[in-house]
């Protein structure tokens, strides 16, 4: 496959920290990697594009970028949408949904919008093969995304599925759970590198159901954040189950225990019992130091200077 070019979409104000991430997956640098406004821009290949959904701790979702023109009606995304080949990314045996956002858009309805752009794609199924696929809004095997701003439409297929927040592991959560993604970018801005020349350990006082220190915890045993779920790629024509396994066994064969003590502790026990559970779906059980306890009065956890998120 040719050279794709991807978004990564990200929360705003991480986008330099997912760049520099993106970089050390990829070993993308210049043109190749740029950075916008809510993302990274990468001219990646396909297996790159497996590299950051398994790897990536910052970015949303991985999406392939299959068109981008003017617009100004919804008939031009009609015809926008009709020129892409999407027989090469998936059949008429698996069911699609269209997603549509916008940035001061002149149209009225993004429904009408998904509507047009949903018609294209059955349309150009049914005069290449005969046959359209089914649509599903609920539980799709593709998804297919389309941005619009004032006068410019762009058209992304989803390599991800569920969100990339969505790792796998969480499965004991409190009442407002912090994203797994807004963990590791509160992680990244505070410099902790349990692999640099003098790491040094991390506590989280508040742990609710450890987000904070799960996510260190695997980042110190380079535990890939998508080691445990499914992605929308393993769905499309691309796919290639080989070279998926071997993307999964070399990122396997990386995994060590962490060098630096992570804690976290949390004033209620229900709480820690939540993060002790999810330590252990998320593979850190050893890696993490939970207790419980008020943390205006608890003593430090160790001796030695370290981070407290």
């Amino acid at each position: 496959m040719n050279a794709l070019s991807l978004f990564l979409p990200c929360a705003a104000g991480v986008e330099g920290y997912l760049a520099d991430e993106v970089h050390a997956i990829t070993g993308l640098t210049g043109q190749d990697l740029l950075t916008g406004r809510g993302g990274v821009l990468l001219r990646a290949s396909w297996r790159d594009a497996l590299l950051l959904n398994l790897h990536s701790r910052l970015a949303q979702r991985v999406l392939v970028q299959l068109a981008h023109r003017p617009y100004r009606s919804e008939n031009d995304l009609y015809g926008m949408a009709s020129d892409v080949a999407w027989e090469i990314w998936f059949t008429t045996r698996q069911s699609f949904k269209v997603e549509v956002t916008a940035q001061h858009s002149p149209l009225t309805s993004l429904n009408f919008a998904a509507l047009k752009v949903k018609d294209a794609v059955a349309d150009r199924f049914r005069a290449k093969t005969g046959v359209r696929p089914d649509v599903n809004t609920q539980w799709p095997d593709v998804r297919i995304h389309m941005h619009l701003t004032t006068d410019e439409a762009t058209l992304y297929i989803d390599t991800s599925g569920e969100p990339l927040f969505k790792r796998g592991w969480r499965e004991d959560k409190g009442d407002a759970p912090l994203k797994e993604t807004l963990a590791a970018a509160m992680i990244a801005a505070s410099g902790w590198d349990p692999h640099g020349d003098h790491p040094v350990p991390l506590y989280d006082p508040c742990c609710g159901s450890g987000t904070i220190a799960i996510e260190a915890a695997q980042i110190a045993c380079r535990i890939p954040p998508g080691r445990l779920r499914r992605f929308a790629f393993e769905k499309l024509l691309p796919f290639q189950a080989h070279v998926w396994s071997a993307i999964k066994n070399e990122a396997e064969s990386a995994m060590q225990k962490s060098a630096v003590p992570i804690f976290g502790s949390d004033v209620a026990h229900r709480m820690v019992d939540f993060a002790q559970r999810n330590a252990e779906r998320a593979g850190v059980a050893d890696a993490v130091q939970l207790r419980g306890g008020d943390a205006l009065q608890r003593m430090p956890p160790c001796e030695q200077p370290g981070v407290m998120l």
